[in-house]
């Protein structure tokens, strides 16, 4: 059965979209009922060249000179043009223009068919006008802001980029951005950039950029892949950020901190912090090869400990406790015993906090004061020497000068007792001349007594000149000359000086002697003291009977009571190495100007107690 012909105008008519056709010569001659219901124009209202009412009045020259081209071409085409609606609206539609051909291939008509495309139009607009203000806000910022397409050539740079450098976009595309690096950091960033761009994620290089001046900074280059759905990289966005000011301050802090640590290494020295309530603990690295420890390990006052000289751990001991009791000044002297059984000799300096009133943190300098104990050391072994060398060379020149003094009265003597027995043994004696000769010795034995006499008085004391002598002030004056071998002896000086005290009446150089003697030996009774802080208290305060008194008091071993007269005989000693005539020497001076020598035991603790008083000044 054969099928009648469907009539084409009943198929445009079923189509939702709006469709027409036209003559060869572009004469409408249908349009469907979508045309007729949106424009409102039927086919008499539509035919010949009065479609064109219904496009906008902005997009019809493009529209008919796009529609000329196609015709004359023979060939489909489209075109985006908006259409006014019944009511006046006019919306965007794609018009694609394709021709009708018959069987010899002859254009027997145009078919035209529009497609809404109004909401994808303002989308496209919209996109448009985003990227217009996101491209005006980089150009705006103060920041290097560039794009790169995936192989890397620059392809986007924002206007401050542009100026930064002095340069046309033309300028710095494709690779010739990099001709604005310092040529000894392009190498580095070329590199750094082919990294980042195999690794296919984000990344970051530093390196020098000129400037438009021809000055060079440092920037940060940061940069960031963007990624298709299937997580390809299809453009790289960047960001160069001025970090010179940063490398400057980072520069200077490494010069600072070298010069910082060099200083320290020459000085033997470094810095600590310790919190002491929670013995955190944290030194610099001078301080790590002073304990030959490895630098960066984790300190603690256990490691600390198993360092240190065991004869020294009372002062360790006293060190920390001050540090938990929150004083605000700590110092302490100790030794180390190393691997090798060497020996180290430490000085520790340290003083609270004060940003931190809450916690009892401290900051201070360890010193590595070998060195200077062994130089000391080897000074005292030759003034030692020197001493021992004065006192032989003294006594041979007093031997000689006795022998020479005496010897010629001596030898009268021989001579006239000799002459003395041969005249009373002559026949018959000779008496006078024997006594004559007698009394001849006698000259003689007096003449020896005389040159000793004389010989004495070049060792008797001078007269002592009174004057008015402040104690606490003259004892300050000796502790700061004896400071030396006081620190090396480690002893802690305290001084307690009553204020208002009247002066003493006495010689001052030779109280000067009594009183450093007196330190000497208070440092001497403690020299084998090692559990509890060598301390010296020098006390000066008002005596009885219009007198002033100082004392010195010490930790060390103290005195057998019963011995407290004879410490001030002369020769009487109880050190080995002593002589015995020190303190005997001192109770004469201080007896001489009219004062008193004492020794005691303190009540309340381990050590003795010297003290001299003095009559005040004019009583």
């Amino acid at each position: 059965m054969m099928g009648s012909a469907l009539d084409p105008g009943l198929v445009l008519d079923a189509l939702s979209v709006i469709a027409w056709t036209a003559l060869p010569d572009g004469r409408v001659d249908f349009v469907n009922r979508k045309w007729s219901e949106y424009t409102g124009h039927d086919l008499a209202a539509s035919s010949g060249s009065q479609w064109q009412g219904a496009v906008s009045a902005d997009d019809l020259p493009e529209l008919v000179e796009r529609r000329r081209a196609i015709f004359a071409a023979g060939e489909p085409g489209g075109i985006a043009a908006r259409l006014r609606r019944f009511d006046g609206a006019q919306r965007w539609f794609d018009i694609q223009i394709s021709p009708i051909r018959d069987a010899s291939g002859e254009i027997v008509r145009w078919f035209f068919l529009c497609i809404d495309i109004e909401d994808r139009k303002r989308d496209e607009i919209t996109l448009a006008e985003s990227e217009r203000h996101l491209n005006e806000t980089i150009n705006a910022l103060p920041a290097l802001i560039w794009s790169a397409r995936p192989d890397g050539t620059g392809e986007f740079y924002n206007q401050y980029y542009l100026d930064y450098l002095g340069r046309t976009l033309s300028q710095v595309r494709d690779y010739e951005w990099t001709k604005a690096v310092h040529p000894d950091d392009l190498p580095g960033l070329l590199a750094a950039w082919s990294e980042i761009m195999a690794s296919r994620m984000p990344g970051a290089a530093e390196a020098r950029m000129q400037r438009y001046d021809g000055q060079y900074r440092w920037f940060l280059f940061r940069t960031s892949p963007l990624r298709d759905q299937d997580g390809n990289v299809v453009k790289w966005y960047g960001i160069n950020i001025d970090i010179d000011d940063r490398k400057r301050a980072e520069e200077e802090l490494r010069r600072s901190e070298a010069f910082l640590a060099e200083g320290q290494a020459l000085a033997r020295m470094g810095n600590f912090t310790w919190d002491a309530d929670t013995d955190e603990i944290a030194w610099s690295e001078q301080i790590y090869h002073i304990f030959d420890f490895e630098p960066g390990t984790p300190v603690s006052l256990e490691r600390i400990a198993e360092r240190s000289h065991p004869e020294d751990m009372g002062f360790i001991a006293q060190f920390i406790e001050q540090g938990r009791r929150g004083e605000s000044d700590i110092e302490c002297q100790h030794r180390l015993l190393m691997p090798d059984q060497s020996v180290k000799h430490l000085h520790l300096i340290a003083h609270r906090a004060t940003d931190r009133p809450d916690r009892n943190e401290y900051r201070g300098t360890t010193l590595d004061i070998s060195q200077r104990r062994s130089s000391e050391e080897a000074l005292d072994r030759a003034r030692a020497e020197l001493s021992h060398v004065a006192r032989v060379m003294s006594l041979g020149a007093l031997t000689a000068s006795i022998a020479h003094e005496v010897n010629q009265p001596l030898a009268g003597i021989v001579t006239n007792a000799s002459t003395c027995l041969r005249m009373l043994a002559a026949e018959p004696p000779n008496i006078e001349g024997a006594q004559e000769t007698a009394r001849r010795t006698i000259r003689d034995g007096n003449r020896a007594a005389d040159v000793i006499a004389r010989l004495r008085t070049l060792f008797t004391k001078r007269s002592a000149t009174i004057e008015p002598v402040d104690l606490a002030h003259t004892a300050r004056d000796i502790i700061a000359l004896m400071q030396s071998d006081l620190d090396r002896a480690r002893v802690v000086m305290r001084m307690e000086f009553a204020e208002g005290l009247p002066f003493a009446g006495c010689d001052r150089v030779q109280v000067q002697q009594v009183i450093m003697n007196l330190l000497r030996n208070a440092a001497d009774a403690m020299s084998t003291v090692n559990d509890r802080p060598r301390r010296v208290t020098v006390k000066t305060e008002a005596g009885s009977n219009e007198t002033v008194r100082l004392s010195v008091r010490d930790s060390g071993i103290g005195f057998d009571p019963q011995d407290a007269q004879r410490l001030f005989d002369a020769f009487y000693t109880t050190r080995r190495d002593g002589m015995g005539i020190g303190l005997a020497i001192s109770r004469s001076i201080i007896e001489s100007q009219n004062g008193r020598l004492w020794a005691e035991l303190p009540a309340d603790g381990p050590g003795a107690i010297f003290s001299f008083s003095l009559p005040v000044y004019g009583a």
